[in-house]
């Protein structure tokens, strides 16, 4: 499973004309599963998104997790994560886990966050066109493979 984090001053995702999600301070997470993935992968996903402590404490020090600071998670299903760009100018998708499953563990993603003390966690629209707005803060952007490929 592979994830990339990023702290927002604010983000959303609209689907047509209609949001499905929004957050003030918190993490952007775009969210994807790779075949194989399962619930040891998922596990570590969230543990690392609740835990990361990419948030300044008093002393500016990034020394806080989006659990300390009160902050949002909205996550945005995204199979091209796993797209593979190492042959030729067109991604191979055949990494990515088949839709029904990944659907099944992005859902369980959020019930996870929402389990472990995020107060706000927010949702993009699964196999959907969307738009995602965001302001990153820092910047700071992290990327997370449950298989630690990096």
């Amino acid at each position: 499973m592979r994830a990339v984090v990023q702290r927002v001053t604010r983000a959303r995702v609209t689907v047509g004309d209609r949001q499905t999600g929004a957050i003030d301070r918190g993490l952007l997470v775009l969210l994807g599963a790779a075949a194989g993935d399962g619930a040891a992968d998922l596990a570590y996903i969230v543990d690392k998104i609740v835990n990361l402590r990419i948030f300044a404490d008093d002393a500016g020090k990034m020394n806080r997790s989006v659990l300390d600071v009160g902050g949002g998670v909205l996550v945005v299903s995204q199979f091209t994560l796993l797209g593979d760009a190492r042959q030729g100018r067109r991604p191979a998708f055949t990494g990515a886990l088949e839709p029904a499953a990944a659907r099944a563990l992005y859902e369980d993603a959020l019930g996870k966050l929402r389990a472990a003390g995020v107060t706000r966690v927010e949702a993009g629209e699964f196999a959907a066109d969307m738009q995602v707005e965001l302001v990153n803060d820092g910047p700071v952007t992290i990327l997370l493979d449950s298989r630690k490929a990096f």
